[in-house]
């Protein structure tokens, strides 16, 4: 299949996904189907490591794998390690598994992706960062049954200090101050956690009222305050100046949504070259290149890339991939 078939494809699959209730049900089915044949474990040279270096971290056929940033369609190396979300930095790695058919798991990991930590969690893995220093896990699930959710769905987003052990199990339990003033609402909900430099402060979605927010939040106080509106799924670049998000197109999700960039010292915001609707937490893989996940009209995942300042041209760049992570 061409690169021009795959995309126009997958505009098919973006013009009809809509609503977040709608994408979140896809994504229970899809989650909730079991893994194909595993691949085999790579061993010696080929082995998936965390160890910083040169290389792509992804899942393959829910698989972890990884390949080298160099050659991103060269030989693919494929763990044993079953994952539906993974990300990692500095060596630590966090993997949302599957526990049983319908319960999943937040791990933290070694380098040689030896479990660290282990957390039951509720809900459906969604969203899952790692913060620079590899000190701060985060993660998202989807969880049903909240009475005041009119999808019959809300979310859960949690915290993990490695270091100290600290937990936060979901980010609902922290202060909210919005346009200034102090806000509590029962349908707050949040996702896609990204960290700063300090390992303390960090950005994440907050949608309440009908209406979603980048918040900037305190781990150590407890608290979040509104930044800007319409921006999901963030994530901070390496230098810490600009955040990748997906914007809803007209502010209305049922429209789909456009990858762009927030600059935060002047709140500009950039579109990328990327038209297709990106329904994913974009991955730096550099200062000026972002990655992310689109789906082919079976589901099959597909990563690609994009320059940050709205230039050039997406490109695919792993086939057959999803949540792409740079271990550089």
């Amino acid at each position: 299949m061409t690169a021009l078939s795959t995309r126009a494809k997958l505009g098919v699959v973006a013009a009809s996904a809509v609503l977040l209730g709608a994408v979140a049900a896809g994504y229970a089915a899809t989650a909730a189907e079991p893994a194909r044949t595993p691949p085999p474990a790579a061993t010696g040279d080929q082995a998936v490591t965390l160890t910083p270096g040169p290389r792509l971290l992804a899942i393959t056929d829910r698989h972890v794998s990884s390949v080298a940033t160099a050659d991103p369609t060269g030989p693919r190396s494929v763990s044993g390690l079953e994952c539906l979300r993974v990300y990692a930095a500095a060596g630590t790695g966090v993997c949302l598994k599957p526990d049983t058919p319908w319960t999943y798991q937040v791990v933290v990991l070694d380098a040689a992706l030896h479990p660290t930590r282990t957390l039951s969690v509720p809900g459906l893995p969604n969203r899952a960062r790692v913060s620079a220093s590899g000190r701060m896990v985060s993660w998202t699930t989807f969880v049903g049954g909240d009475s005041y959710t009119s999808g019959g769905f809300s979310t859960r987003t949690g915290i993990i200090d490695t270091v100290t052990g600290a937990t936060v199990t979901s980010l609902e339990e922290f202060t909210i101050k919005r346009d200034g003033r102090a806000y509590r609402n029962p349908d707050v909900n949040y996702w896609g956690v990204t960290f700063t430099a300090d390992d303390n402060v960090f950005y994440a979605t907050m949608s309440t009222g009908g209406k979603r927010y980048l918040v900037r939040g305190d781990v150590a106080s407890r608290a979040v305050e509104t930044v800007k509106e319409n921006v999901e799924c963030p994530s901070l670049s390496p230098d810490g100046t600009r955040i990748a998000f997906k914007e809803a197109i007209g502010a209305d999700p049922a429209k789909g949504w456009r990858l762009s960039v927030l600059d935060l010292a002047t709140m500009r915001v950039t579109a990328t070259a990327e038209t297709t609707s990106v329904d994913d937490q974009a991955a730096w893989l550099d200062n000026g290149t972002l990655a992310y996940t689109l789906r082919q009209s079976d589901g099959r995942p597909d990563v690609w890339a994009v320059a940050a300042d709205g230039s050039g041209a997406p490109r695919l760049v792993l086939p057959g991939a999803e949540s792409p992570s740079p271990l550089a």
